[in-house]
């Protein structure tokens, strides 16, 4: 009977227990989100480089290359005349521009606790192959610009906070070296470390002041957020203005005088230059591409076709040597043997053979002012066209060449105003003739420098031999 009754009193007990943690609520678990921190510089690059494309596809930039960029003389003379063919290569490197900012936020959309923002590449491929916004990113032009000035304020707050904590660590070490020092006196650096020490305070609550205002102190969920939606606009933006595919509900101001669609698309006649140009691809309903957009568009930057400057990797040591040229012509009573053979140790094998043929049965004697004359106008002329783009070819690499640079302005040099896509024969005929000139005006400077040089020995010679003893 005791048995029984203690049996009784458990169950109740049991019962009892399992009542109250079903009427207990359950505690909300909240998660913490992680905030960007240290990886803000990092994030400043990649805005400041969407702040760049967006400005490059403004209404003004748009038509600055329709009727300037592909315009220039030189692009015209080597590179292509083709109008649909140069906007297919600037839509083209906006493209791939694009491509290498959204990988970068792929890489930080995975750290995102947002599903959809995890996913951040898979909508992005799907929104450049197939036109579809399925999280609705794409703002209108009103949102897009609120959000353009977010991202600047960020970017300046970035690099401002940037150059205080660089301040508070050499504070930082500063104090140390003060406390290293021991021949100071004793009350002068005491006073030293107090000031030391009571700047530090202030600069440690500058630099919290702005990490809280900053994106140091945001989400990676709001960050991404923000540059996602970004990045989608921007795209529809090149879609709308270069004709390619739909325009994804994107409203713009743009004049249809001023958009290239009815450029861009190839015409009945194929520029002679044999390229697949990405942004011009077409695809039937039930015909789908073998490679994506982006992919194509890269094919176009990343494979010239082999008769330019960019497939034979000679692009950048010829505008070099275009540049070296240059300072030379505008200058030849000043250049030395040293440096035309340094020149001409420059010179690749198939523009030496050129130099060679064309200097073959030349005379010795560079004697004529007229023909010198007319040299000297001949190579400006060809400087004037071939220069700006050996010039352009400099600052477009030494742009992508320091990272540091990421949060400085850009410049709005495009690849098809450089020397990248130029064809490589034209442009040594150009270089060839350039040498030419060089050489003849070169040598007429030493001829005249030699002549008056002896003509100032005999005067004086006669008038030594006629003075009095």
């Amino acid at each position: 009977m005791a048995l029984e009754t203690w049996l009784i009193k458990v169950k109740k007990t049991i019962t009892h227990s399992f009542d109250s943690v079903r009427s207990t609520p359950p505690k909300k678990v909240t998660i913490k989100k992680s905030n960007v921190a240290v990886l803000a510089f990092e994030i400043a690059g990649v805005m400041s480089k969407l702040l760049h494309l967006w400005q490059s596809v403004s209404d003004k930039n748009v038509a600055r290359i329709r009727s300037e960029s592909i315009c220039l003389e030189g692009v015209r003379k080597i590179v292509s005349n083709d109008d649909a063919f140069l906007l297919g290569l600037a839509c083209a490197e906006l493209v791939e521009n694009l491509r290498l900012v959204a990988k970068s936020i792929s890489r930080i959309s995975k750290k995102c606790e947002d599903s959809n923002l995890r996913s951040f590449d898979r909508f992005f491929d799907e929104f450049a192959n197939k036109g579809r916004d399925s999280n609705n990113w794409i703002l209108g032009p009103k949102e897009m610009e609120s959000k353009i000035k977010k991202l600047d304020r960020f970017v300046e707050i970035t690099k401002t906070l940037h150059r205080e904590i660089d301040e508070l660590l050499v504070l930082e070490n500063g104090l140390k070296k003060s406390l290293m020092h021991h021949h100071d006196q004793a009350s002068i650096k005491e006073q030293k470390i107090v000031e030391l020490q009571q700047k530090i305070q202030w600069q440690k609550q500058e630099v919290k002041y702005l990490k809280e205002k900053s994106m140091w102190s945001r989400s990676f969920d709001t960050v991404t957020s923000l540059l996602a939606r970004c990045v989608f606009t921007i795209l529809a933006r090149i879609k709308l203005v270069f004709g390619v595919g739909a325009n994804n509900g994107f409203p713009s101001s743009l004049p249809r005088s001023l958009s290239a669609s009815a450029l861009v698309h190839p015409s009945e006649n194929p520029n002679t230059c044999g390229f697949v140009s990405g942004p011009l691809m077409k695809t039937g309903p039930n015909l789908q591409p073998r490679e994506g957009f982006f992919e194509l568009n890269s094919k176009v930057i990343k494979k010239p076709p082999s008769s330019t400057l960019g497939a034979a990797a000679l692009a950048l040591h010829y505008a070099n040597l275009i540049i070296v040229m240059e300072k030379m012509i505008k200058s030849p009573q000043l250049v030395g043997v040293d440096a035309r053979d340094d020149l001409y140790s420059m010179l690749p094998n198939s523009v030496r053979f050129a130099l060679r043929a064309r200097l073959k049965g030349v005379g010795f004697s560079a004697s004529d002012p007229c023909l010198a004359g007319e040299w000297r106008d001949a190579l400006q002329k060809i400087l004037g066209w071939l220069s700006p783009l050996a010039h352009n070819m400099i600052k477009w690499q030494s742009e992508r060449s320091f990272e540091q640079q990421n949060l400085v302005k850009k410049t709005n040099v495009l690849l098809l105003q450089t020397l990248y896509f130029a064809n490589q024969e034209k442009t040594e005929a150009a270089i060839t003739e350039l040498l030419v000139g060089l050489n003849y005006i070169w040598r007429f400077e030493r001829e005249m420098n030699a002549k008056a040089i002896f003509q100032f020995t005999n005067i004086n010679g006669l008038l030594n031999a006629q003075a009095p003893c």
